[in-house]
């Protein structure tokens, strides 16, 4: 008997990539599970299935930044500033990116890179731990959204959050639409889509000094005048990331999806103060915000 539920969740998540550097993230989770009924004639619970198996997921890999343990390229060591923290250094082929997090921020996957094979391997092992004896078989479904339009992977943080948005290093995989004077404006969307493309975004608030950032001392020998400091404190702990500024926009509010749609309709509302505006961001898949200027 067989038991499946499409659109579980989504896992919105960024990841380390040798080529691309750090890509934001978003995958739809599908689930279809094989066993035996139980004594309520159910191979589990629909309810089960929802809660608990998303709960996985999330707890898993959503929100966090994944990390392919197997590249050459990427150190993972425990920081010395802070209990419970670590240290990631990645250099990629793009940039290189330094951070410390609390060791929650961070799922590790035994892989030399990040792709939906790697993380349905290392999910399927840790849900199927936790399943009840007469469910016999899991397959797990990983895979984009379907965008017919443009699209851009981002990396932020939220340090104001009270949940998992707080990491400095989560992401997502996002389209957008523009309106210029209520005609849909497809040679803008395409700009800010490959100005946004692999980026990571940063608050000007958060910007700090290379004396007060807190990174591995490997870390430290090897960066560059092109590299910019970002850092702050949040509920589960301290955040830092050193970025270079060919991959960065710093923007001058928070990140959540309300103000970077304010922000680019602000944008566009600068170089064409005549004209008017309307920017609906994604954050992921099927939620975002509107702002009109």
């Amino acid at each position: 008997m067989q038991l499946f539920v499409n659109d579980l969740t989504v896992i919105d998540f960024s990841y380390l990539c040798k080529k691309r550097g750090v890509v934001g993230e978003s995958w739809i989770v599908d689930v279809l599970l094989d066993g035996s009924l139980n004594e309520q004639s159910m191979v589990l619970d629909f309810a089960i299935v929802k809660k608990q198996i998303k709960a996985i997921i999330d707890a898993a890999v959503d929100h966090k930044l994944l990390l392919p343990m197997d590249e050459p390229v990427l150190t993972v060591s425990s920081s010395s500033y802070n209990n419970d923290h670590e240290w990631v250094d990645f250099s990629a082929d793009r940039a290189s990116y330094y951070l410390q997090s609390p060791a929650c921020a961070f799922a590790k996957i035994a892989s030399r890179e990040i792709a939906i094979e790697s993380v349905t391997s290392h999910l399927q092992a840790i849900i199927v731990a936790q399943l009840p004896g007469n469910v016999e078989g899991l397959t797990l479904t990983l895979r984009p959204e379907v965008i017919t339009g443009e699209l851009y992977h981002y990396t932020h943080g939220l340090k104001l959050h009270d949940g998992n948005c707080q990491r400095i290093a989560h992401g997502h995989r996002s389209t957008i639409q523009i309106f210029r004077n209520d005609k849909r404006d497809t040679d803008l969307e395409k700009s800010w889509c490959q100005r946004w493309e692999d980026i990571y975004i940063a608050s000007e608030v958060d910007r700090i000094s290379l004396a007060d950032v807190q990174l591995s001392p490997s870390a430290v020998k090897q960066l560059t005048p092109d590299h910019q400091y970002f850092s702050y404190h949040a509920p589960q702990g301290r955040f830092d990331i050193a970025v270079v500024k060919n991959v960065l926009e710093v923007v001058d509010c928070d990140s959540t999806v309300e103000l970077l749609a304010d922000y680019i309709a602000r944008q566009l509302k600068k170089l064409s103060p005549d004209d008017n505006f309307k920017v609906i961001a994604y954050e992921g898949v099927g939620k975002g915000a509107i702002s009109s200027v």
